[in-house]
């Protein structure tokens, strides 16, 4: 069986202060959970506040991004061995952000989640298509090039380690959701794509994630689906009554 993984991704959102308020608030909201596994990745300046915020917690923290060389003259990227170093033990891979403004392509996605198992971090690569993609009828062939390329150079010992998140680049932040029906066929095609490059046991092992707006009243019924693992969530993750609700889908 695949662990339940629901995982914050705060983007460009808090202070410090607040930062820390909210890491008291959820540690103590859901201290009692270990049927899901639990990650907040917050914007890189708060890593090491809320590692040792969420000590002894339930709460997992990972990257919002990683560079793909280990060191070197790269003024203003972060490398796997120094998230590793601070505590963190995941990383956010290719977000559609990351593809839209900042010229993340297949081909650097490779290379972040190469220097990311490298590293020692859980890489979460990101997948999903635009709403002209998907009105084109084009949704399967963006996937699977992205998934194809993105993975590319990766063995079968370590592929059992990796998620990936679907993100219909129309659903995030829009409020509009793929359809538990239409998530799921996507989540399905994926992992047949994980088949056909790692096998059947590799590719059961795998967890998959939805995530474009992602919210209490929606995590059920998403996560009744068969190949729907968790979620990456992004602003209902701010709030942590919202997060917990979220964290505590049922169906458990």
């Amino acid at each position: 069986m695949r662990k339940p993984l629901i995982a914050g991704n705060w983007k460009m959102f808090k202070t410090l202060d607040e930062a820390g308020a909210y890491a008291g608030d959820l540690a103590r909201r859901i201290s009692d959970v270990d049927s899901t596994e639990i990650l907040v990745c917050p914007p890189f300046v708060y890593l090491q506040t809320l590692v040792q915020a969420f000590e002894g917690s339930p709460v997992k923290i990972g990257s919002q991004n990683v560079f793909w060389e280990d060191s070197g003259a790269f003024t203003g990227e972060i490398s796997a061995p120094m998230l590793r170093s601070i505590g963190a033990s995941y990383a956010i891979i290719g977000h559609s952000e990351r593809r839209q403004f900042f010229g993340e392509t297949d081909e650097t996605v490779n290379k972040r989640l190469l220097a990311a198992l490298r590293g020692g971090l859980t890489p979460i690569v990101c997948v999903g298509e635009t709403l002209e993609q998907r009105e084109a009828g084009k949704t399967f062939a963006v996937i699977e090039a992205q998934v194809k390329r993105g993975l590319s150079g990766i063995d079968t010992d370590r592929a059992s380690s990796l998620v990936v998140a679907y993100e219909p680049v129309w659903a995030i932040g829009t409020g509009k959701t793929a359809t538990p029906e239409i998530a799921q066929e996507s989540h399905s095609f994926i992992r047949g794509l994980l088949k056909d490059l790692f096998g059947d046991e590799t590719a059961g092992l795998v967890r998959i994630l939805y995530g474009g707006s992602v919210k209490g009243d929606n995590i059920d019924s998403l996560m009744a689906r068969a190949d729907i693992d968790g979620a990456l969530v992004g602003g209902a993750s701010l709030d942590a009554a919202s997060f917990e609700r979220i964290i505590r889908f049922k169906g458990q």
